[in-house]
């Protein structure tokens, strides 16, 4: 097994930094929302959350594209690492954005149109994964990966202009506001600063994620090679 990259290494400690640093803002730079109280304080790692989820995605079919421009199998692993990775911090997403409407809706769970597609989008992905692991064929799998990743990217665009095509009680914090939102706010300055970096921590933390993903992904592909080998 190879040794850690040292711009990994590099890359580790810096993101850690910055998760502290921006876990410090929420909590210490960022003022107290004088309705929502403490609870509001979860919208800064929630949205940002939610970006590196469509990122993911958006990632995914992009290497889906050049898998079948290239055919060349790294496009596959990068694709399927990005969709992995975009599950889990949709999964979060979701997560953290029920813990905040607890108190502001009075429930843990609507059928508002923001959470409903941003409902159907995990569950595409999660069926990816699933589908994938159907198919035996190498070449097919990915061909078949890679022509999903596309496809299933038409429910990203949905679900971030579900807020602002339907009726919907979620607010739209940036890019105006329904007043009759419950639970709309306006940012101040220091608010909107705080969230602006949270969404860079978490780019950060995706490129690194996505880095240790792609190299454990090759080495589950080498461990394959030498099963095949010594099979034959």
């Amino acid at each position: 097994m190879k040794e850690k990259p040292l711009k990994l290494k590099i890359l580790d400690w810096v993101t850690i930094l910055l998760f502290l640093l921006a876990t410090a803002m929420v909590f210490f730079y960022a003022p107290m929302e004088r309705v929502m109280g403490a609870v509001q304080k979860v919208f800064y790692f929630h949205v940002a959350a939610g970006w590196v989820g469509m990122l993911s995605f958006f990632f995914a079919a992009v290497a889906g594209i050049i898998y079948l421009v290239k055919k060349d199998e790294k496009w596959d692993l990068i694709g399927y690492s990005a969709i992995e990775i975009g599950i889990v911090f949709t999964l979060i997403n979701v997560v953290t954005g029920a813990i905040w409407a607890r108190p502001i809706w009075n429930a843990w769970w609507t059928w508002d149109p923001r959470l409903t597609t941003a409902t159907i989008m995990e569950l595409v992905y999660f069926a990816y994964l699933m589908l994938r692991q159907g198919i035996d064929d190498p070449e097919r799998r990915q061909r078949f990966g890679a022509v999903y990743a596309i496809v299933g990217f038409l429910s990203v665009p949905l679900t971030f202009f579900s807020i602002r095509i339907f009726r919907t009680i979620h607010p739209v914090v940036i890019g105006g506001n329904d007043p009759t939102a419950v639970g709309a706010f306006d940012m101040t300055p220091l608010m909107l600063q705080t969230l602006l970096f949270s969404i860079l921590v978490f780019s950060v933390l995706f490129i690194d994620l996505m880095w240790h993903r792609i190299r454990l992904g090759q080495y589950m592909n080498r461990v394959d090679e030498l099963k095949m080998r010594l099979q034959d």
